[in-house]
């Protein structure tokens, strides 16, 4: 019997982008478009679905992924790492069986539980308690087995209160507790787990990865896409690096996060726009950028994280904005709990400017993420979107007189207030 648990040979997925169609705000004015130009609309339904291979459109095609390869064994631990767009969340959805790949093939050999969103397969009508029992039939467990497991699913989540509540009334934060607690406990031989951790407190993400981490010594095959190497490191001995949907390394964590870092600063971003926009929850994100004076960034100037984002419905939110230093470690928290807004905002494009002071940072490579969130303390998460930009910061050497340029130690420098005080006899 084979000992391999996944199995992808030559795997391609491509999307169409940037097609100009005419969009309408009603079904009547769809239909009488549609029957105006029957043909037309034919035409682009087939565009839709069908790939041109003369060439002609291959500036509306993306390459999410091209030619993967790759083994992983029952029983082991597998990161995946890699840049926004890098194709991570592509590969797992394939996996998942979420969408269907352009070329090549894909073999799993035994039950697979995903987690790649807030709330992956919750029927929304359903309570928690029928969603558990829902998700462990589809996993193939008998309903004896899913009762042994129960009391410590409910437990793990910390949603009790609420588990005879549909999930439609959730926060996010509640339905990613539950998910990756019926995920984690129904005992699936693989669990796929994208960066979706990322959406709790710091308390929750230290309890996931430590329930990663007991999975994985149970013998289950888990593949794991973070952009915090540290989680990486310590619980994938091998790691698969995607670089623009290829693999540009397979190998042992320390070796290809080293590499993955250095290739990382060599790179530097100030400016990101991807093809498609970072689609979140009723918000997406178009492009961000960092604004400073001159060629390079230092740090004795402020700099300004500028991000576009286009709101879908009439909404308030929270904007929080993380500073990682290298293995994703945050160093900067700029939480603002109150709403960015006073009102409600309604939908259209919008810019969020975080300002960073000057001298708060020590020079060297940094990154920079958002999280938009709800303001009263639910968890609940709008947008998530990490390693936006990236930028070396320099040293200005105002605090150095221009002579001492060999660093200071600390995450942080913030020139700080001083006194001193003759003491009486």
């Amino acid at each position: 019997m084979s000992d391999i648990a996944i199995k992808v040979e030559n795997l391609s997925k491509r999307y169409r982008i940037g097609l100009k169609e005419e969009m309408h705000d009603s079904l009547v004015a769809a239909t009488i478009d549609f029957v105006k130009q029957p043909i037309v609309n034919l035409r682009r339904l087939r565009r839709l679905s069908h790939f041109e291979e003369d060439g002609h459109d291959a500036e509306d095609v993306i390459w999410a992924l091209g030619g993967v390869s790759f083994e992983v064994k029952q029983g082991e631990v597998v990161g995946i790492i890699g840049r926004n767009g890098a194709g991570k969340t592509t590969l797992l959805k394939i996996l998942s069986r979420i969408t269907e790949p352009t070329s090549g093939r894909v073999e799993i050999c035994g039950r697979v539980s995903s987690l790649l969103e807030v709330g992956t397969g919750f029927h929304p009508e359903l309570t928690g308690r029928e969603n558990i029992y829902l998700n462990g039939t589809i996993l193939g467990m008998k309903k004896t087995e899913i009762d042994r497991k129960f009391d410590e699913i409910v437990d793990f989540s910390g949603v009790e209160k609420f588990i005879d509540t549909p999930v439609k009334r959730y926060s996010s934060g509640m339905r990613v507790r539950l998910a990756f607690s019926v995920a984690a406990h129904l005992e699936p031989e693989i669990m796929l787990v994208d960066e979706v951790l990322a959406v709790g407190d710091a308390v929750f993400q230290k309890k996931c990865l430590g329930k990663m981490g007991d999975v994985a010594r149970g013998g289950r095959t888990v593949l794991f896409v973070s952009h915090n190497m540290m989680a990486i490191k310590s619980l994938c001995p091998t790691v698969i690096w995607l670089n623009n949907g290829k693999i540009q390394s397979i190998g042992e964590a320390e070796e290809i996060v080293q590499a993955y870092l250095r290739d990382s600063e060599a790179v530097c971003v100030t400016y990101y726009h991807p093809a498609q926009p970072i689609e979140g929850r009723d918000i997406s994100l178009i492009e961000a950028r960092l604004l400073f004076e001159g060629d390079v960034p230092d740090n004795g100037q402020e700099l300004v994280f500028e991000v576009k984002i286009e709101v879908l419905k009439k909404m308030q939110f929270s904007a929080h904005m993380f500073v990682y230093r290298e293995y994703g470690l945050v160093m900067v928290a700029a939480d603002y709990h109150s709403p960015v807004a006073p009102e409600e905002l309604a939908p259209g494009m919008f810019t969020l400017r975080f300002k960073i002071p000057p001298y708060l940072l020590n020079p060297g490579m940094y990154s920079l993420g958002l999280m938009l969130a709800d303001y009263d303390g639910n968890n609940e998460q709008y947008l998530s979107a990490q390693d936006l930009i990236r930028f070396d910061l320099e040293d200005d050497g105002y605090r150095r007189g221009n002579r001492y340029h060999l660093g200071w130690g600390g995450a942080v420098s913030p020139i700080l207030p001083v006194s001193i005080t003759r003491d009486s006899r």
